[in-house]
């Protein structure tokens, strides 16, 4: 599908939800696609853009996972980064709760990751007792609120103060929220201070950057998290069994030792050298590896023999 124009991969999406649920159009920038397979619902927040990037099917994430397993997805689709702000969604989603649609589920997930983030954490209002799984969300763009967020310019006019605005208060009902960011990440770590709730767990994923969601992908536990979730497995013991999987991750491995080479942590550094050599073959690192070895044996400290790594 990766030949496919934007009108002719739409096309696709649409001719996908008609024939497992439907697909319907909300006003000029957003879509729906319902696909209806079992009383579990994994509801899912992404852009044109990360779903035609995201696998070489160029199917949404939500649809992929909940179809593999028999289950119902519901895929808000933006053509661009809108943090669905627009009143058709909002219309959209009051009509589903009018109709009680949600009601008609066992389960119910909300997914999303930054702008989608913050939209999944502000629609599941129309689901109480769902849960949640936001990754790098923002609680709102108001100038007001977080006039110290400067990365999003073109959002500034848009209104975070209407319906379904302030993201945190709207998890209220939630059953539970995750809320997934790095700590060294100054500002998406201000946001996710704002959503502390006491039914809301945070999970700081330090040394995976501004692209949690790619860097979870790669680790082959996005997916993982998801279903768990969809199954009521889910929880921040399940979450940092998984995460461990990071510790055989090459770039993140490259990043951690990148940042304790910054921070002039050599022991550590050298340790963490030796665990990614383990794992993988770099030259830059057995370089560095050799030059703090030579820097720590002047010192008068030898490095231990080292099979796995708890950073």
């Amino acid at each position: 599908m990766r030949d496919l124009t934007d009108g002719e991969w739409l096309q696709r999406i649409e001719e996908l939800g008609e024939e497992a649920g439907y697909y319907e159009p909300l006003g000029k920038r957003h879509h729906a696609m319902l696909s209806d397979e079992g009383p579990v619902l994994l509801v899912t927040f992404e852009t044109r853009t990360s779903i035609r990037n995201g696998a070489p099917d160029e199917l949404p994430l939500g649809y992929r996972i909940a179809h593999a397993q028999g289950w119902s997805s519901l895929t808000l689709i933006s053509d661009e980064e809108s943090w669905f702000r627009d009143r058709s969604v909002y219309a959209y989603v009051d009509r589903l709760v009018d109709e009680a649609f949600f009601e008609d589920f066992d389960r119910v997930v909300f997914y999303g990751e930054g702008s989608g983030g913050y939209a999944a954490a502000a629609f599941a209002v129309a689901a109480p007792g769902a849960t949640v799984i936001a990754i790098q969300p923002q609680a709102t763009l108001s100038p007001r609120l977080t006039g110290w967020d400067t990365r999003f310019p073109r959002m500034r006019r848009t209104s975070f103060t209407d319906r379904y605005g302030f993201a945190p208060d709207m998890i209220d009902g939630a059953g539970a929220a995750y809320i997934l960011f790095d700590p060294h990440e100054t500002l998406d770590a201000m946001h996710a201070a704002m959503f502390a709730r006491p039914h809301v767990t945070l999970l700081p994923c330090r040394n995976l950057g501004g692209h949690i969601g790619w860097m979870l992908h790669e680790m082959d536990i996005l997916n993982q998290i998801l279903t768990l979730a969809c199954r009521g497995e889910f929880d921040a013991q399940a979450f940092w069994r998984l995460y461990r999987a990071r510790r055989d991750m090459p770039r993140y491995l490259r990043r951690l030792i990148a940042r304790l080479e910054a921070e002039e942590r050599s022991y550590l550094e050298a340790l963490v050298c030796r665990h990614a050599l383990e794992r993988f073959e770099g030259l830059r690192i057995r370089a560095r590896l050799t030059s703090l070895e030579d820097g720590l044996r002047a010192k008068g400290v030898d490095l231990p023999g080292l099979r796995r790594i708890h950073a």
